[in-house]
């Protein structure tokens, strides 16, 4: 097995004009690999590379192209990323107020294990949740500012301001554990499915990680599929032979379609203005492949605008 170690700025340079990268200015080549990391750019390459020559760039790539390519993922992943946190932000509202208006606002009333499912079988996973909200309560109760103030002004923490502490993963991991009708209830106000809902939260909890992380976004596939949706069908998107929609399903469009569902219509008209400059900054910095070629990388259909008016 070949070892990776460690290699100098102009080791870097030399690895990459072997695979028949163009780099026209080294020294500006060598200052963006060690600000941005040759690990980083370097994992935008099989996007050029040309599928007839074994790891080559296509004939003609030049370094500002890979970086733009690293720009442009970066730049898309900052659009999510923020949106993200919107969606993620509602959700804990809205899970927090159905939940204190049903069943209390103290610690010891919401978390009660009365409130979740009572399949035995899930008894465990119920535990583990709670649990960990628990310790979020313990760790958070000195460190964040309104915890602190709840626990020592009023001996407790609403489940309004523990939420401000819980992962987005731990919020999917509550939504899981809830009785049927309460996650009717909160997915009702997206005007979709609990079953719906559910998926979109291991989704949007998958590519979260990815954008916090700083990771490769843009052509990142996840484990979870979204059913199909109406706009799946509305936008023409292409099937396979076994009749399944080739794009919007665990790609990065198929957050697109999530957001559509469960953001406000202006920033989500937003959003996807935001993404249409991106694309058009890659085509301006990038000629050796076609926006085209991006865009089905992606997941996303030719139409992908289309959707503000649907």
């Amino acid at each position: 097995m070949n070892k990776k170690e460690f290699r100098t700025l102009d080791e870097q340079i030399d690895i990459l004009k072997s695979k028949d990268l163009i780099i026209n200015n080294v020294d500006v080549a060598k200052d963006i690999l060690l600000r941005e990391n040759y690990f980083f750019i370097n994992g935008y390459r099989y996007l050029f590379f040309d599928k007839n020559k074994k790891r080559k760039f296509i004939t003609g790539t030049k370094f500002e192209e890979l970086y733009s390519a690293f720009l442009f993922d970066r730049n898309v992943r900052n659009i999510m990323f923020k949106n993200l946190l919107v969606v993620e932000n509602n959700i804990k509202s809205i899970i927090s107020y159905q939940l204190s208006k049903k069943y209390g606002f103290k610690e010891k009333d919401y978390l009660n294990p009365k409130n979740f499912i009572q399949d035995y079988k899930d008894s465990r996973r119920v535990d583990d949740v709670l649990n960990k909200m628990k310790r979020q309560i313990r760790v958070n109760g000195e460190k964040h500012t309104a915890t602190y103030h709840y626990i020592n002004k009023y001996q407790y923490v609403p489940l309004w301001i523990l939420v401000k502490v819980l992962s987005f993963g731990l919020i999917n991991e509550l939504y899981g554990i809830l009785k049927p009708e309460d996650k009717e209830e909160i997915a009702s106000f997206y005007k979709i499915s609990s079953e719906e809902l559910k998926v979109y939260l291991q989704l949007l909890s998958n590519y979260r990680n990815l954008c916090a992380h700083e990771d490769i976004v843009y052509d990142h596939r996840t484990q979870t599929f979204i059913n199909d949706t109406k706009y799946h069908d509305l936008l023409n998107i292409e099937k396979n032979e076994l009749g399944e929609y080739i794009q919007g399903k665990n790609d990065l469009f198929s957050v697109i379609i999530i957001f559509k569902q469960m953001l406000d219509k202006e920033r989500f008209e937003e959003l996807i203005r935001e993404i249409k400059i991106c694309f058009d900054k890659f085509d301006q910095g990038v000629q050796i492949i076609s926006n085209e070629k991006l865009l089905t990388r992606m997941g996303f259909p030719k139409n992908y605008m289309d959707i503000i008016d649907l």
